[in-house]
C-alpha cells in the first residue's frame, strides 16, 4: 500500500508540474501596466517581464531629464509588482493543498 501511495504522489507531483508549466506559458502572454507620475509614464510588460511598450505623456520630454528617468524607473518597478501579483494569484492554486510551512514559497 505504501508503494502505491508513493507512486500516486509522484504522479500527482508530475501532473502539478505540467499544470504549472502550462500556467507559466500562459502568463508569458498576460500583459500588465505600471504607471508613475499620475499616469504620465506607463509601461506595459508581460508577466514574464518582457517590456512591450513605454508611453510618455505629451510635454513630458520638455521636463527635467533626471525626473523623466526616475519616472520611467518607477513605472517599470510598478509593472514588475503588477506582474508578480498576477503571477502569484494564478499560481496560488497549485500550492493550496500542499500544506507548505508559513513563509515557504515555491519558485514560479
Amino acid at each position: 500500500m505504501m508503494k502505491g501511495g508513493l507512486a500516486g504522489m509522484m504522479k500527482q507531483a508530475q501532473q502539478m508540474q505540467q499544470n504549472m508549466k502550462k500556467a507559466q506559458d500562459e502568463l508569458a502572454h498576460v500583459e500588465v501596466e505600471g504607471q508613475a507620475g499620475s499616469g504620465a509614464v506607463k509601461v506595459v510588460m508581460t508577466c514574464a517581464h518582457e517590456v512591450r511598450r513605454v508611453t510618455l505623456a505629451d510635454g513630458l520630454l520638455a521636463d527635467d531629464k533626471e525626473m523623466l528617468e526616475d519616472l520611467i524607473v518607477a513605472a517599470m518597478n510598478d509593472a514588475v509588482k503588477q506582474a508578480a501579483a498576477v503571477s502569484k494569484q494564478k499560481m496560488s492554486g497549485f500550492t493550496a493543498g500542499m500544506n507548505l510551512p508559513p513563509g515557504m514559497n515555491l519558485p514560479f
